[in-house]
């Protein structure tokens, strides 16, 4: 059973190296874009996500999708994000049922501000785990 042990630790040890690149990159853009635009890394993505739609509006379970969230947890940030104004929601017509994200143009102002500094921290971190050897293949992965 030796190749199924050391397939268990292949595995093992590749989770445990995305989720070190993973915490690196989420800890670093955090601190900056709190600190240059007051927004966390999960409001920034429900931003990003909705600005990258044609129509600029999501339902609130595809949104919940794009950015790996609970439902309640997407709810809870698109009703922060909303309070700042934004975002904002609204009925879907076709479906009354169905309710609808769209980033304000406040919300795209502050996108516009807050991307290249989530794309330089981006890079910059990424550019250091590449220094690593136990970081560099999976940093390789991640640019292609």
């Amino acid at each position: 059973m030796p190749l199924a042990d050391d397939a268990v630790e292949a595995r093992a040890q590749g989770w445990r190296t995305l989720a070190a690149l993973h915490a690196k990159i989420e800890d670093r853009l955090e601190k900056a874009l709190q600190k240059d635009h007051e927004l966390s890394v999960s409001e920034y993505t429900v931003l990003d996500a909705l600005a990258r739609q044609d129509g600029w509006h999501m339902r609130m379970q595809q949104l919940a999708r794009a950015v790996v969230l609970s439902q309640s947890a997407t709810t809870r940030l698109v009703t922060r994000l909303e309070k700042r104004d934004l975002l904002r929601r609204y009925l879907c017509e076709d479906d009354r049922r169905g309710i609808y994200s769209e980033v304000t143009q406040a919300g795209f102002e502050l996108l516009g501000q807050a991307r290249p500094t989530h794309d330089a921290v981006l890079k910059e971190v990424l550019d250091e785990a590449a220094e690593l050897p136990e970081l560099a293949l999976l940093v390789a992965v991640v640019r292609a």
